[in-house]
């Protein structure tokens, strides 16, 4: 028996939910959800707290049948730092290509001599930042990425759009250049970027909520 199938048993012997398993042992309802059907892993500790919850002796929840090779504890902390390392590059990936592009943006408004034309800072500011701000905020949200720490996103997101200067459009000589008045610190994007990652941030908690419920229906 997997140990996911052991975890769920022992919960419904004692009565407990999985929304009161979550409370107590402090991790999401989809944490528990997940770990119940063996798509992620318990660490040792979290195992430890639910033999103490499901009056559930470790022997019986971390040991396998002798054809197994591996011992459930060698399997768990294993696969515990396989999905930690999946969850560590996914969060890796998104941080990276936002910070890249506002690197990119940052470089341009501050250092670039020559004329900017109102094309790139439409794409840099107000298509590739924003975009990637809310699908950022909406995966973190939906995996429950940093737990209760993801709002930090909005101070992340009001620090980064508050450092991009404003610029001014004039027409010259029948060509839309950009005259460079800085403005800093840039009190109206920085606004957008609250806006965009509090609405990413919501949406993904709805989404994740809705998948919740919909593998309480399943059951």
């Amino acid at each position: 028996m997997e140990i996911g199938s052991k975890l769920k048993n022992a919960r419904n012997e004692n009565g407990v939910t999985q929304e009161q398993a979550a409370e107590l042992l402090g991790v999401s309802r989809q944490t528990i959800s997940n770990w119940e059907n063996n798509k992620s892993y318990p660490d040792i500790i979290s195992v430890i707290k639910m033999s103490d919850l499901y009056s559930v002796s470790l022997d019986h929840l971390l040991k396998e049948d002798n054809s197994m090779k591996q011992t459930y504890h060698e399997f768990l902390e294993e696969s515990t730092n396989t999905v930690k390392a999946k969850n560590n590059l996914s969060k890796i990936i998104i941080l990276s290509t936002y910070f890249v592009v506002w690197i990119i943006a940052m470089i341009l408004f501050w250092n670039i001599t020559g004329n900017m034309t109102n094309e790139l800072d439409i794409v840099l500011r107000w298509i590739l930042l924003p975009i990637l701000l809310f699908v950022g905020t909406v995966t973190v949200a939906k995996n429950d990425y940093f737990g209760k720490r993801k709002w930090l996103c909005v101070v992340g997101a009001a620090i980064t759009f508050l450092t991009v200067p404003y610029t001014q459009f004039v027409i010259m000589h029948d060509t839309e250049t950009a005259t460079f008045t800085f403005k800093f610190p840039n009190i109206t994007y920085m606004v957008v970027g609250i806006l965009i990652s509090a609405c990413g941030l919501g949406i993904g908690i709805l989404w994740n909520n809705m998948l919740e419920k919909r593998q309480i229906f399943n059951k």
